[in-house]
């Protein structure tokens, strides 16, 4: 959908950014002694650019996850992904996915599909464009290059979710069972990229999430 942007309009736009801060995990209530873990991706380096597959450019599936050192007490884990660099007042939303189990330790690439579709252990919640599943990175062309920030979380209990919740929900729901964070970064752009320093933004605790 935003292919359609024009370049000049995504220029203009350069610095209107939800910004990092606005991201699930850098909410202090959140991540409140919370541990970190690891999270990567068999696809994709932390902080490289995202294979044009996983993007509205290309297939448009979910990239692969795997995680390590999942915290002792994990009952579930939940997966928020979400573009702060796009123009709006709050981070473009792009997966929710909770009710992980606790034993699992990857998701394969193109598992995050609406319920009932095939998809992954646990259950699919709404994107910012309202659907299920998985949203392709889609950046306006000219606006420079945008962070995918892969938030997983280890919760102390399952979450009781309703059907397809959004973002809003997803947050109060696992506020205050965190027990662990784990983040990964990929990029996309279209047209001429920019530069954002996302660790300073983040903050080291947060940073400190990401493998190297």
């Amino acid at each position: 959908m935003l292919e359609h942007v024009p370049a000049w309009l995504g220029r203009l736009l350069q610095d209107r950014r939800a910004g990092h801060d606005q991201l699930v995990a850098a909410d202090a209530e959140i991540r409140l002694g919370a541990d970190t873990f690891e999270l990567a991706s068999p696809a994709f380096a932390h902080g490289a650019r995202l294979p044009i597959r996983f993007t509205a450019d290309g297939e448009g599936v979910s990239p692969p996850l795997v995680w390590t050192d999942v915290p002792d007490g994990t009952v579930s884990l939940a997966l928020i992904v979400e573009d702060p660099d796009a123009p709006a007042g709050k981070p473009l939303v792009h997966a929710i996915l909770w009710d992980i189990p606790s034993d699992e330790r990857r998701l394969a690439e193109g598992a995050i599909l609406p319920d009932g579709a095939g998809g992954p252990g646990g259950d699919v919640g709404t994107n910012s464009y309202l659907r299920e599943g998985w949203l392709p990175p889609d950046p306006p062309t000219g606006h420079g290059e945008h962070d995918y920030v892969f938030q997983l979380f280890a919760l102390s209990r399952r979450v009781e979710l309703a059907d397809s919740p959004g973002r809003g929900a997803f947050v109060k729901a696992i506020a205050g069972h965190v027990l662990g964070a784990a983040i990964l970064i990929g990029t996309y752009s279209r047209g001429e990229p920019s530069t954002s320093d996302t660790e300073q933004t983040l903050g080291a605790g947060i940073a400190g999430a990401a493998p190297a």
